[in-house]
């Protein structure tokens, strides 16, 4: 037979199960967010011929906007993704002629990627069916909704980055 368990510890047991439901269904949310990200990313890729990944290289490219470009090391930190990872991909936008490779003059080692007029048109051309899916996504929160939102996800970004470690450290 099962303890008896009083009601503040009933409460507490109910509290964490709560909590645990919560964190599940958060973390569901966000996977099913990421999931229809990625799709959405591959449809915007394919007016252009590239993968999904590529067209983050480039949409990371615009965003930096360098007039000397960005180096590889400082678009796959924006990516979340290795270096050689980048190297690789670049190389290819390369050969389709949306993206330039060229040493650093301060460091050869460097290599700064920045984006050709022909990937600056082929943005400039999907920027208007981009501008309307983001629009409809995003049209019902403010500018200040949307600045939480970010900052609240960057901050649940930053703590699990610091769980990981944790996680590695003790496990």
């Amino acid at each position: 037979m099962s303890p008896d368990l009083s009601s503040p510890a009933r409460a507490v047991d109910r509290s964490f199960a709560d909590g645990q439901e919560t964190v599940c269904r958060f973390t569901m949310e966000i996977r099913s967010i990421n999931a229809h990200l990625e799709e959405l990313r591959q449809f915007r890729a394919n007016m252009l011929g590239i993968t999904g990944p590529q067209w983050m290289i480039l949409t990371a490219l615009a965003d930096l906007d360098r007039k000397d470009g960005a180096p590889v090391n400082v678009v796959s930190k924006l990516m979340h993704v290795d270096a050689s990872f980048v190297t690789t991909q670049s190389k290819l936008l390369e050969k389709k002629g949306l993206l330039r490779r060229r040493s650093s003059t301060s460091d050869a080692r460097v290599v700064q990627l920045s984006l050709t007029d022909k990937a600056y048109k082929h943005l400039t051309t999907v920027a208007t069916k981009l501008e309307a899916l983001n629009e409809f996504v995003f049209g019902e929160f403010g500018i200040p909704e949307s600045l939480e939102l970010v900052s609240k996800l960057a901050a649940v970004r930053h703590r699990l980055e610091s769980a990981c470690l944790k996680a590695a450290l003790e496990f």
